[in-house]
C-alpha cells in the first residue's frame, strides 16, 4: 500500500473517487495511475462490500471509520467517498 499517495489524494471535505473489486483474493488498498483501487475479499451482497472498502480505507488513512463518507456509487464499484 502507498500510504503517502493515498494521503496525497485525499482531502478533508473534498469527495475523492475509488473503484471497488469484491470477491478479491486478498484485501488491499493500492493508487494506480492516481486511482485509489480497493479490493476486499467480502461479497458484494447486503452491504458486505461497502462495509470493507470503508474499514480498508479508514485503516489506510489511520482514520475513525465514522470519518467516512460513501458519497455516491453503493452499488457500483465506481464510488466516491469523502473525509470528514
Amino acid at each position: 500500500m502507498t500510504g503517502d499517495a493515498l494521503l496525497d489524494l485525499v482531502a478533508p471535505g473534498v469527495p475523492f473517487a475509488v473503484r471497488v473489486t469484491p470477491r478479491a483474493s486478498r484485501g488491499k488498498v493500492e493508487v494506480q495511475d492516481g486511482t485509489v483501487r480497493v479490493h476486499v475479499t467480502c461479497v458484494p451482497e447486503d452491504g458486505k462490500a461497502n462495509r470493507a472498502v470503508t474499514e480498508a480505507l479508514a485503516k489506510a488513512l489511520g482514520v475513525a471509520k465514522s470519518r467516512l463518507t460513501l458519497v455516491r456509487g453503493a452499488t457500483s464499484r465506481d464510488k466516491t467517498f469523502r473525509l470528514d
